[in-house]
């Protein structure tokens, strides 16, 4: 008998969901991040899906979803509806400039793995 059960799933789901929470709060106003990014940053490589579902049921007012976008800079929600709205004026009220839907991202550069771990400190 394996030792995990429902309440192991659970609990795994919960910390994972913290996780994902945790990072969305700690995306600096003025900056935007792709949902898998969310996910990977998270230590979920591969579930962008997740983000979107749990962004999906948020309830708390005070975590910065609007700061949350597709992989190509734009906004999931359909245009005109007001959740589209609503993210392009709390985006806009930080500094960021949404045309058409869209955040133009600066190409995030190539991070070198040896050079992260073994360059000068």
């Amino acid at each position: 008998m394996s030792g995990r059960g429902p309440s192991a799933a659970a609990d795994t789901a919960a910390a994972a969901q913290a996780r994902i929470l945790a990072t969305i709060r700690a995306i600096p106003p003025g900056q935007v991040r792709g949902y898998g990014e969310v996910a990977m940053l998270a230590g979920l490589p591969g579930r962008a899906r997740l983000v979107a579902r749990l962004l999906g049921g948020n309830q708390d007012p005070a975590l910065p979803w609007h700061r949350v976008l597709r992989s190509d800079g734009r906004i999931a929600f359909p245009e005109g509806s007001r959740g589209f709205r609503e993210q392009c004026q709390r985006l806009r009220a930080e500094g960021v400039a949404v045309q058409g839907g869209r955040v133009k991202r600066a190409p995030t550069p190539a991070r070198d793995l040896d050079a992260a771990l073994w360059g000068p400190q």
